[in-house]
Parts: structure tokens; C-alpha cells; sequence
């Protein structure tokens, strides 16, 4: 049964090609900045070229406008299929796409000129902080005002995810960038030396948890039954992994700051605390893949599954290695070397891109009104375009890491160092061409998706999109508020 509202999905195709077209941007400037490691005179002696200037565009680019647009996008989504409800205040939910893009726009142009905070992840300045704020808190009246008016009772777990990353992530921008404007372009922050430090650790590893965790996670659990079309695995289980994440991940971001100035105490805190978060890391990922079960056929012929499969594996392997690289013995070796940087990639290429990837391709041809991509080949091509990129970044930038780490810390009996740095640079530099050339098999695969997505919505307009009635909840239960979509 179905009533006579449609499901608002304009706004969501406004999102799903925003991202599409920031994945190129972001993961292009990466690849460039990446590949000035091997060939320094890429920057052309040009200070915005810089690798200085472009590295910190290359992470909001990737993290804030792909995969802030995937994950705002998704929620929207998300949200009125799991409560067979209606967008609440639609032209509020336009308002922040335009919103969102402005500051993913701003940022992107004045960080490479040198308008900066300096604070990774948190690079834009304050007048570009009060519109994502300003945004932000939109972005909450909608989801939430979608929450209150939905037509089932149970909220389903993939809204307690997004939830969770919506709240959290406001009150860690909020908090972090706590400033004292000296001008329109120029702001100091009221925290100061190793306080300054504990917050912006305290932002960065949470912006970890809850934009690059909690937020994809409410992706997976929504998109991976759907696509692997049968229930979760255990229902209670994510329910159990979410308040264990949310409760643990708070305090493990100390870690950052393993043998600094931060007091011993804290170190061993949150050095704990990731351990322990291995647990409800290591659930969600089993909970993922073992909902394939009975389903693994759709995987061989299903392009966006065989993305989820893979993040999930990714999901699983980088948590590993985060809580292993947080042990202070771990650490010593690992810390400032290029391990850490594939550990990173590990999680944001391997987890965080594939799983919005997948879901993307999930959710376009539902959005745009068609029966499924307009192409099969190009998707499977993507797949495999990524996954060659992202094994040929990881593993260059772990044997470099682990390179580099062994290299410092060697020593001859009276003391000195065996290697000077230098030595360690030329060691590890083929290594660097090897990561640019799997960036470039990413942004590939990212051009092939542009390539798909635009020609899907072609095929929609020559046949126009028809809008989803939203239906009449049969009854009430977790499975019948995902069953919807």
C-alpha cells in the first residue's frame, strides 16, 4: 500500500553529483601533491603548488567534499526510507547543499593561498567555520525534523549512526574552533601550546570516528542488506557495536601524540582506549560481511557489492593496524613515517571510499528513476581501477614507512646515526612513484564513475524521472523500516 507523498529526491541527485565530481577534485590534487614527493619540481616554484599548500586541500577535498556530500546526501536518503517518510523542510535541505558546496569551494581556494588555521582537518578559516556551523545546524533541523515525523516507530540503526555523526561532529567543529579573529582573513585560537594540542587531537581523531566511522557505518548498515537483499546479520549486534564505538571512541585520541610534550598518563589513555576499540570496530566489519552469507553469488556479479565487500575488509584490517599502531613500542617505529600515512589511506581509500563508491552506485539508479546504471562494464572497470590503486598506494607507503622507521632509528656503537636522512629519502623514493601511480588508477576509476552517473541521468531525462511514492508502513520493525527504498 502506498500513500500519495513521493520521496524528496532532488536534493539527494544534487548530492550524489557533487561527490561524484569532488572525488575527481580532491583525489586529483592528492595524486599531484603525492607525486611532487618523487619529482619535487612538479610545484614549479609556485608557493600555492606547493606540497605545503596542496596536502591540506587534498584531505578537505576528499574527506569534507566527497565525503561530506556522500554522507549528507545518504542520510537524506537514509532517513526517508527507513521512516517511510517524506524529507521535512525541503527548501531548507537545498539551502545546505548550496551551503555546503560554498564552503567546500571557499576553503578549497583560499587554504592553497595561504588563509589557514594550520590545524589538520580543521584548515579553513573563521569566517568559512561560521557558514559550515550555520550549515551544519541545518543539516541537523532536517535530518532530525525527518526523524520526528516518521511513520514507523523503531528507528532503524543506520539512523543512529547518522544521528550520532551529526551531533558529534557539530560539537567537535564548534569546540575546536574556538578563535579570536584578528581579521577577515587571520584568527588565533584561545587554546594554547599542549591544551591546543589535547583539542585539536581530541577534533581529529573524533572527526576520525565520527565523520570517517560513524557516518560511513550508517552507509553500510543501510546500503548492505539492500544490496546483498536480505536482513543483517544481527540486528541487536549493531546496536551493541554502536553504543560501544560512540562510548570508546571519544578517547582514544591521544594517540596522535605519542612521545610529545602531552603528560604520560594521557598518552597511556588513549593508547588503551584504542585497543579496545578494536572490539566494536572488528563487530561492525563482521557484521557487514557475514550479512552476505548465503549471497556471496551477487557479489561475483555485482559491482557496488563487490565495493562493499572490500571496504568492509579494508574497515577490518585498517582498525587493526590503528590499535596496533597506538601501542608505544609500535609507535616508536611508526611514528612520522610514511606507515602512518598508508595506514590513513588504508581506511580513507580502502573503507571510506569504496563503502560510498558502493553505496553511491547503489542509491543513483533509485534517485535518478532507472532500473540500474547505464553501464555494467564501466562500474566493474571501477572497481577494479580502484582496488589496483589503493594495493599499489598502501603497501609502497607501508614497506616505506617501515623503511624509513628502521633507517632512523639504527645505530653504530658509539651512538651515531648509520643513515643520514637523506640516505632514507633516496631509499624510499621509488616507492613515491609507485603511490602516484596508484593514484592515478584511482582518479581513473573516479572519471569512470563521473562518466556513468552522467550518462545514467541522460538515460533519466530522456525518459523522465518518476518520484518514489513513499509507502504505508506494513507493520513495525527494523526490517520493514529498511525494507523501503
Amino acid at each position: 500500500m502506498q500513500t500519495n507523498e513521493t520521496y524528496d529526491d532532488h536534493v539527494i541527485r544534487l548530492f550524489l553529483m557533487a561527490a561524484s565530481i569532488w572525488g575527481i577534485v580532491g583525489m586529483t590534487i592528492g595524486t599531484y601533491a603525492g607525486a611532487q614527493l618523487a619529482w619535487p619540481a612538479l610545484n614549479f616554484d609556485i608557493p600555492w603548488l606547493t606540497f605545503s599548500r596542496l596536502r591540506p586541500d587534498h584531505t578537505f577535498g576528499v574527506i569534507f567534499a566527497f565525503g561530506g556530500s556522500a554522507l549528507i546526501g545518504t542520510c537524506y536518503y537514509v532517513i526517508q526510507r527507513t521512516g517511510h517518510t517524506r524529507l521535512a523542510f525541503p527548501r531548507l535541505a537545498n539551502l545546505t547543499f548550496w551551503g555546503w558546496q560554498l564552503a567546500c569551494v571557499l576553503t578549497m581556494i583560499t587554504v592553497p593561498l595561504g588563509y589557514t588555521q594550520s590545524k589538520e582537518y580543521a584548515e579553513a578559516e573563521w569566517p568559512i567555520d561560521l557558514l559550515i556551523t550555520v550549515v551544519w545546524v541545518a543539516i541537523g533541523v532536517v535530518f532530525f525534523g525527518t526523524l520526528a515525523r516518521r511513520r514507523i516507530q523503531h528507528i532503524y540503526v543506520a539512523a543512529w549512526y547518522y544521528g550520532a555523526f551529526i551531533i558529534a561532529v557539530g560539537l567537535l567543529h564548534v569546540v575546536n574552533n574556538l578563535v579570536v579573529p584578528v581579521s577577515l582573513t587571520k584568527s588565533y585560537p584561545i587554546y594554547s601550546g599542549v591544551v591546543d594540542a589535547m583539542v585539536q587531537w581530541w577534533y581529529g581523531h573524533n572527526a576520525v570516528a565520527f565523520f570517517l566511522t560513524a557516518g560511513f557505518l550508517g552507509m553500510m548498515y543501510y546500503f548492505v542488506p539492500r544490496q546483498a537483499q536480505q536482513p543483517l546479520w544481527s540486528y541487536r549486534f549493531s546496536i551493541v557495536n554502536f553504543w560501544a564505538l560512540i562510548s570508546v571512541y571519544m578517547w582514544a585520541g591521544s594517540h596522535h601524540l605519542m612521545y610529545s610534550a602531552l603528560p604520560d598518563w594521557v598518552q597511556g589513555v588513549g593508547m588503551v582506549f584504542s585497543l579496545v576499540l578494536l572490539m566494536p570496530s572488528w563487530g561492525s566489519a563482521a557484521n557487514g560481511l557475514f550479512t552476505f552469507n548465503g549471497s556471496w553469488q551477487r557479489v561475483k556479479n555485482d559491482p557496488a557489492a563487490k565495493f562493499m565487500v572490500l571496504a568492509l575488509v579494508f574497515y577490518a584490517a585498517s582498525t587493526f593496524e590503528g590499535s596496533m599502531m597506538a601501542i608505544k613500542t609500535v609507535n616508536a617505529l611508526s611514528h612520522d613515517t610514511d606507515w602512518t600515512i598508508a595506514h590513513v589511506h588504508s581506511g580513507s581509500i580502502g573503507w571510506v571510499a569504496m563503502i560510498t563508491i558502493g553505496s553511491l552506485y547503489a542509491m543513483a539508479p533509485r534517485v535518478l528513476g532507472r532500473e540500474a546504471m547505464h553501464s555494467h562494464g564501466a562500474m566493474e572497470a571501477h572497481f577494479w581501477l580502484h582496488t589496483t590503486g589503493v594495493l599499489l598506494y598502501v603497501l609502497s607507503m607501508w614497506a616505506a614507512g617501515v623503511t624509513e622507521g628502521l633507517m632512523w632509528r639504527a645505530t653504530n656503537p658509539d651512538g651515531s646515526l648509520v643513515y643520514p636522512f637523506i640516505d632514507s629519502l633516496m631509499t624510499i623514493r621509488p616507492l613515491y612513484v609507485v603511490r602516484a601511480l596508484g593514484g592515478v588508477f584511482m582518479v581513473t576509476g573516479m572519471l569512470c564513475m563521473a562518466w556513468n552517473l552522467w550518462h545514467t541521468a541522460a538515460d533519466a531525462r530522456r525518459s523522465p524521472v518518476r518520484p518514489v511514492p513513499v509507502p504505508e508502513p506494513a507493520h513495525d520493525s527494523p526490517v520493514a523500516a529498511a525494507a523501503a527504498g
